[in-house]
Order: C-alpha cells, then sequence, then structure tokens
C-alpha cells in the first residue's frame, strides 16, 4: 500500500505551513475568487457586448481575462478544498493536469502580453499601417499563435516529466508544479532541465525581451512629439505597462523560488512567493484595464447602471 500510495499520489508538505491560519487563508482567498471571478466576467462582457470596442487592444485585453479565469479555475477550487483539509493527496493524472492548466495559464500571459506590447508599438510607431498591418486576418493569428505555442510547449514538457521514475512522492508547494516533480526523479534528468530552460526562453524571455523592445521604441517615438500626444501614448500604454511589470515580477518570484533550497526559505514567505502569479495578475488586470482605460470603464459604469447597481448620473 505504501509503494502504491507513492507510485500514484503526490503529496503537497506546504500546506503544513499555512498551520493554524488555514481558516482565515480560506476565507480570504474565497474572497478573492469571489472578486476575479465576476470582475474578469464584467470586462470579458462589456467588451463582447460593445462594437465599439471590437478592435485589436481591447479584444487581447479580453483574451487577458479569459486566460485569468482559465488559471484561477484550474487553482483557486482545490486549494480551497486543500485548506480545509487534514490530508493533501494528488493523484497523478490530477497533479499533471493542475501543471498543465498553471503552466499553460502563465505562458498565455506571458505571450499575450506580448501581443499587446505588439498593438501599442504598431499604432504608435506606425500609425499610418496600422489598420492594414492589424486586420482581422493578423489578429487571429496571433491570439492562436497565442494559444498554441505554449499549448504544445507545455504537453511536451509533462510528457517528459510523466515518463520518469520516481523515489518519492512529498512535493515542497501548495500546487503541483512540473520542477518539483522532476527533483523526485530516480534517474538523470538532464533532457527535462534542458527542454524546460528551452521553453522558458521560447515563451518567457522571448516576450519579455520584445516588450521591452517595443515599450523603448514607443518611449523614442513619445520623446520626439507634443504633450498632448504623449498623454494619448501614456493612457493607452500605462495599463499594458503595468500588468506587464506586475506579471513578470510575479513570475520571477516564483521561478526562483523553485529553484532555491525550500528549507533555507521562511515557510510562510515561500507560500506567499510561491502563489503571486496566480493571485496578483488575475486579481489586478481587470482593476487596471477597467480603471485606467477611458472607452472600458465608460461602457463598465454605463452597463451597470442600466442594471441599477450604481445609480445614474
Amino acid at each position: 500500500m505504501e509503494n502504491s500510495t507513492v507510485s500514484f499520489y503526490f503529496n503537497l508538505t506546504m500546506f503544513v505551513n499555512i498551520g493554524h491560519y488555514r481558516y482565515p487563508a480560506f476565507v480570504f482567498c474565497f474572497l478573492l475568487y469571489s472578486f476575479i471571478v465576476p470582475a474578469n466576467s464584467v470586462i470579458i462582457l462589456v467588451i463582447t457586448r460593445e462594437r465599439t470596442l471590437h478592435e485589436p487592444m481591447y479584444m487581447f485585453i479580453a483574451m487577458l481575462c479569459v486566460n485569468s479565469l482559465y488559471g484561477s479555475a484550474g487553482f483557486f477550487p482545490r486549494f480551497l478544498m486543500d485548506l480545509l483539509s487534514d490530508t493533501h493527496l494528488f493523484s497523478r493524472p490530477a497533479c499533471f493536469s493542475q501543471i498543465y492548466v498553471i503552466y499553460t495559464y502563465a505562458c498565455y500571459e506571458m505571450t499575450i502580453l506580448g501581443i499587446i506590447a505588439y498593438d501599442r508599438y504598431v499604432a504608435v510607431c506606425h500609425p499610418l499601417h496600422y489598420h492594414r498591418k492589424m486586420n482581422s486576418k493578423a489578429v487571429l493569428k496571433l491570439a492562436l499563435w497565442a494559444w498554441i505555442l505554449p499549448a504544445v510547449g507545455v504537453i511536451v514538457c509533462i510528457s517528459l516529466s510523466a515518463r520518469l521514475p520516481l523515489c518519492g512522492n512529498e512535493i515542497q508547494k501548495v500546487f503541483c508544479a512540473n520542477w518539483n516533480v522532476v527533483k523526485l526523479s530516480c534517474v538523470s534528468n538532464v533532457v527535462n532541465n534542458i527542454y524546460g530552460l528551452l521553453l522558458t526562453i521560447s515563451t518567457a524571455f522571448f516576450p519579455l525581451f520584445y516588450v521591452l523592445y517595443t515599450y523603448l521604441r514607443i518611449v523614442i517615438v513619445c520623446w520626439k512629439s507634443s504633450a498632448e500626444f504623449k498623454g494619448k501614448v501614456l493612457q493607452s500604454c500605462l495599463p499594458h505597462v503595468v500588468s506587464f511589470v506586475i506579471y513578470s515580477i510575479t513570475a520571477f518570484c516564483d521561478i526562483a523560488l523553485s529553484r532555491y533550497d525550500i528549507e533555507e526559505v521562511n515557510p510562510f514567505a515561500a507560500v506567499i512567493l510561491s502563489l503571486e502569479f496566480v493571485i496578483i495578475p488575475p486579481l489586478l488586470n481587470p482593476l487596471v484595464y477597467g480603471l485606467k482605460l477611458p472607452e472600458i470603464r465608460r461602457h463598465i459604469l454605463r452597463m451597470l447602471s442600466r442594471y441599477k447597481i450604481i445609480p445614474k448620473k
């Protein structure tokens, strides 16, 4: 029975670090999830319903919100159940399913932010060619690239990990993570390390450097333009920059933590750092885009007043 448990189940050990805080943590995380779902849904609903928002930038923002719902659904329900449970065993299929959802969510976030940066770059640096370069066909190609490439990459990554014979079942996380599974391998994991590095470079660092490049070009163009033009560009680009910086920081924290000896990190801090990238972006993205972009904000207020959620002005 013991060998069977080791073979078919993983034990998430970091829930022990939450201890007596699990009930307040459950209430807090349940409230967060209760905000994330309707907040992102409102942004998606407004963009899909309002024809004036059927433009590339807003469609990509809707994709970002869909991804927030997707990633949250792959993390929060199981996490909330585990907070109230005394055992934290994950079957192998369930664990690898969660790895797929969380890892594709993480990759999608970066690739979508990358195509948003490209959209803003074309709009600011090549305004006369914007409608030609960002037509419906181009938008569809970018969207497919943003969804399909990471999915294929993560499937290959999980396939390599699933074939490894394991000499343990303890995962030092509050959710299933690929590198933590690979570290349990009884055999060499060089192939997994090399592929993981290539996947990280292609889905994280390439988009990262491209986003930095595009915004550098935008800053150069704005530097030579009028104050009015700078104001318009700042208004449309600032939410994307904020989302990009937030996600980059939270993702870096998780990547750094996964490669660090967890025993040398404060247990409570380790839990917080590992959760940032699955909680903060889905929480802040709808606030950033809903409050900072005038067109979205105006339509949200109109919709809320129509359903008498807020009084009409």
